[in-house]
């Protein structure tokens, strides 16, 4: 019975940090060049943002080598700011953008880098181990038209629900 625990836990975990089929994490991922913050432009509705507007991530290095997650929001609902900090690390190689993020002790979800700007990284693409969770992320509160319309595009050749994308207001 103990090893069957010990199996369904990993089984768990492996599960929540995967990559959804036909999926790749960018290559020559530099993360240094990632740290820093980003603002979100769109995403897929979810119940931990749910509300939220001007919604932006901070990341920068831990001590330990992993990478320190500041995810803030605002909701009009309650007036006030909103903010959750989490850490994550790589899954195969710092070269490699799948990352596992942890904002609730040692429960840990993909953070996949699908797609970006790997010349000056001033937009990037980003899903979980499953089609529920995605995100267009970028250097400044506003991206082209064209970045828009090449999330939509690539996220729907992944079969990504793209109807359901929520653009966030920046102001």
């Amino acid at each position: 019975m103990k090893i069957l625990l010990i199996l369904t836990a990993i089984l768990l975990q492996t599960a929540c940090t995967g990559v959804p089929e036909g999926m790749q994490a960018v290559k020559h991922f530099e993360s240094d060049r990632y740290l820093g913050t980003w603002y979100e432009i769109a995403r897929l509705d979810h119940s931990f943002e749910r509300g939220l507007e001007q919604v932006s991530a901070t990341y920068s290095m831990r001590e330990d080598g992993g990478i320190k997650v500041i995810n803030r929001g605002y909701s009009k609902e309650d007036n006030e700011w909103q903010e959750a900090v989490g850490k994550a690390y790589f899954v195969d190689d710092k070269n490699t953008g799948h990352l596992k993020v942890s904002f609730f002790g040692p429960f840990y979800g993909s953070y996949i880098i699908f797609k970006m700007d790997q010349v000056d990284y001033q937009y990037a693409f980003i899903s979980s181990y499953n089609h529920d969770y995605l995100w267009l992320l970028s250097r400044t509160p506003q991206v082209s038209d064209a970045v828009k319309q090449d999330f939509i595009n690539t996220a729907a050749k992944y079969g990504f629900a793209t109807q359901e994308l929520i653009f966030v207001d920046q102001k």
